[in-house]
């Protein structure tokens, strides 16, 4: 393995440790794709670190557990912008 891509690895690792955010938002930090970040966390940075990628993985694990609840909250919110758009352009017509 690389050693930019130990580094990365090990970056990625302690970042999602400090911040928790989700493996789509470290994609994007890092300039990376999420199966890369995703590869990253689960094969790569057990071999480098066992002890970073034990914390790595209850925090995947919990977003995993709620991922039900945030793919919910995003449909409500995108049926929240399509229905006043609709109102919007209705409102429009009648004028």
């Amino acid at each position: 393995m690389h050693d930019y891509i130990k580094e990365r690895t090990i970056k990625i690792g302690r970042c999602i440790v400090e911040t928790k955010h989700t493996v789509r938002t470290i994609a994007k930090e890092f300039g990376v794709s999420k199966s890369t970040v995703h590869k990253d966390l689960t094969e790569r940075l057990p071999e480098i670190n066992p002890d970073l990628a034990d914390q790595v993985k209850h925090i995947l694990e919990y977003h995993k557990s709620i991922r039900h609840l945030r793919g919910g909250e995003a449909t409500k919110i995108k049926y929240k912008k399509t229905s006043s758009k609709k109102r919007e352009v209705l409102a429009a017509g009648k004028v």
